[in-house]
């Protein structure tokens, strides 16, 4: 996961995730602006993950999540012991070359999601940048022709001759 904008009175980006089993127990937990929480699973059932933006009370945070499964020793297959014999030696290095191709494609895959989540991070990060630049270059202008137009009343003020009816000796 990677917080990709926060906006608020606080703007922190840090958030605190946690995960959750069936049963209620904390698997897992990262309180940081990227973050990655790995766990091992022993049963089915609904698993929940928890976001807390208690850093923001008034603001929202947009949240970049990317979800992997890695199953080990998971085999659909029904293999007969050992008994089995291998007809096709070639047919089982494809097989076995596919698979290895397989998980290297899902892990390119997942860094590739990893790089598109940094670069919108990024992308937020400079678009609010922008802003807070602009914003602040438009009122230091303002302060500046301001501060010009009081010098000068100021100034004309300084010379300004006073005439009055009486004449002066």
């Amino acid at each position: 996961l990677q917080v990709q904008r926060a906006t608020g009175i606080a703007n922190n980006r840090d958030i605190l995730t946690t995960v959750n089993d069936p049963n209620g127990f904390q698997l897992g937990a990262s309180q940081d602006v990227r973050g990655q929480i790995n766990f091992l699973t022993k049963e089915t059932g609904f698993y929940q993950m928890c976001l807390d933006n208690q850093h923001n009370h008034f603001g929202f945070v947009q949240v970049f999540l990317n979800f992997g499964v890695y199953y080990e020793g998971f085999n659909m297959e029904n293999k007969q012991p050992e008994e089995r014999k291998e007809l096709n030696n070639t047919l089982e290095a494809i097989e076995t070359s596919i698979k290895k191709l397989q998980i290297h494609i899902f892990h390119m895959w997942r860094f590739y999601n990893f790089a598109r989540m940094r670069q919108g991070a990024d992308s937020f990060l400079l678009e609010s940048n922008y802003n807070y630049v602009n914003w602040w270059s438009m009122a230091q202008s303002c302060i500046i022709v301001l501060s010009g137009v009081l010098q000068l009343y100021f100034l004309k003020r300084l010379f300004s001759v006073q005439t009055s009816s009486r004449q002066k000796c």
